[in-house]
């Protein structure tokens, strides 16, 4: 019988990684061997439990999890990266892979994408989410660069400004910050405000990892 896929599973959310863990160890094959809930306990449960998939989510409340996963691919190079997350932007999906991420799921795949995502780095190959791979594929095309205006309204954002708060500190009016917001959305593909503010928010994060 060949040896478990020792698995190690990094999510600031100990309810997901309890769903997780769960959900994983009905897999035969697949041996559950540490849990993490951020940077210093993902680096030791790393040296401990020796893993062969790590499956990171990228946003960690004491840093950003691709970094932490590029980070730990440097003291363990063997470990296949696997990325888990909510967030489908092309973007990180490309920050992901350059990091040396094998793989990217979304945390709403079933239960059966995320099962194939782990055998298939497990076996040293890749996999992308369905949802993943088309939003990729379409945004292989140069996007508009933001002006300046627009960048300081998304780090304000990512702050968790209101749009009166970002008019006021920034002498606008709101219908002005409002089409900001649109023009930002529409050049990074974001749907939605809550995609928005999930973007925001993610990078307010990396720009004080820096």
């Amino acid at each position: 019988m060949n040896a478990p896929i020792r698995i190690l599973l990094v999510d600031d959310h100990p309810m997901v990684r309890e769903g997780l863990a769960v959900r994983l160890a009905s897999v035969p094959r697949f041996e559950v061997v540490g849990e993490a809930g951020g940077r210093a306990e993902a680096m030791e449960q790393l040296a401990r439990s020796a893993p062969d998939v790590v499956l990171m989510d990228v946003g960690l409340k004491d840093g950003n999890g691709i970094a932490l996963g590029a980070e730990m691919l440097a003291a363990r190079p063997a470990v296949k990266l696997l990325m888990f997350s909510m967030y489908d932007n092309p973007e990180y999906v490309q920050r992901a892979l350059t990091a040396g991420a094998r793989g990217y799921v979304l945390k709403d795949a079933p239960a059966t994408e995320v099962v194939s995502a782990i055998d298939a780095v497990a076996a040293g190959g890749t996999f992308l989410s369905a949802a993943v791979s088309g939003r990729l594929f379409r945004g292989q095309a140069p996007k508009p660069v933001l002006t300046p205006r627009e960048s300081e309204i998304l780090s304000l954002l990512g702050q968790g400004a209101s749009s009166k708060q970002i008019a006021r500190d920034l002498d606008l009016s709101v219908r002005t910050v409002e089409a900001h917001r649109q023009s930002i959305k529409r050049k990074l593909e974001l749907e939605g405000q809550a995609e928005l503010i999930r973007y925001a928010v993610e990078h307010a994060r990396e720009a004080a990892m820096k």
